[in-house]
């Protein structure tokens, strides 16, 4: 190996973990109920929560859930900014039941990375008395401890 051979790995392996790809950022989100009608608040109840992993434009989802009123059908990423309606871009596992869980992994688009940046990506679970959404919970970036 010549002088510069480990200057030259050195500097292969700091170009690799700069790499976006190569590194993960960490979201978590509190899931609660949001009424859409007055009349919804006897359908809709419970709470959860969820951690994910962006690994590259890879977005890894699992969370917990309990207290639904009528058994969980769906459970879904969507984008749109905070206390509002968004289109879903994937679906995830869920445990058909009034507690459970969910997971499944998206990959993400330039766009919708973007969206998860700027606080506007959410999960959102349906229920069958609640098919257009029991409980809604956006992706914040878990913070550091020191």
């Amino acid at each position: 190996m010549t002088r510069f051979g480990p200057l030259v790995v050195g500097a292969a392996i700091a170009m690799w973990s700069a790499h976006p790809a190569a590194q993960t950022k960490t979201f978590t989100a509190r899931l609660s109920v949001v009424p859409l009608t007055v009349a919804m608040q006897e359908t809709v109840a419970g709470q959860g929560a969820a951690t994910a992993v962006l690994a590259g434009n890879r977005l890894t989802v699992e969370g917990k859930f309990d207290g639904l009123r009528s058994p969980a059908t769906s459970a879904r990423l969507h984008v749109a900014p905070r206390a509002r309606r968004g289109a879903a871009i994937g679906e995830l596992d869920v445990s058909r039941a009034t507690s459970g869980t969910f997971k499944g992994s998206v990959e993400l688009s330039d766009r919708q990375r973007e969206a998860l940046d700027t606080l506007s990506l959410y999960i959102q679970i349906n229920s069958e008395k609640a098919p257009d959404g029991n409980l809604w919970g956006w992706l914040f970036p878990q913070e550091v401890k020191r």
